[in-house]
């Protein structure tokens, strides 16, 4: 393997590393924005319920993908669609 050859591979090796590096990057962004949303869920459930409106966005796995790719515009939009329900 030629001076080329080491220096082609090296380089190779930098780009696969920022490329995993800005991957496990957006994985942690999205776990971290459906931790977010799994307690604001919980929060605005809780609120609603001491305040006797009878209204409540369920967690499960449609939710948890929702609040992780949207954040808390889409736990906004969830209340937004189940206030839509009941009207």
């Amino acid at each position: 393997m030629g001076a080329y050859g080491m220096l082609a591979a090296s380089c190779a090796l930098v780009l696969g590393i920022s490329v995993l590096k800005q991957r496990a990057q957006v994985v942690l962004n999205f776990l971290v924005r459906m931790v977010l949303g799994i307690i604001c869920i919980v929060f605005v459930n809780h609120l609603l319920k001491t305040q006797g409106i009878s209204m409540a966005v369920g967690i499960n796995p449609l939710t948890l993908l929702t609040s992780g790719t949207l954040g808390f515009g889409g736990v906004a939009l969830l209340y937004a669609i189940l206030l839509l329900e009941i009207l």
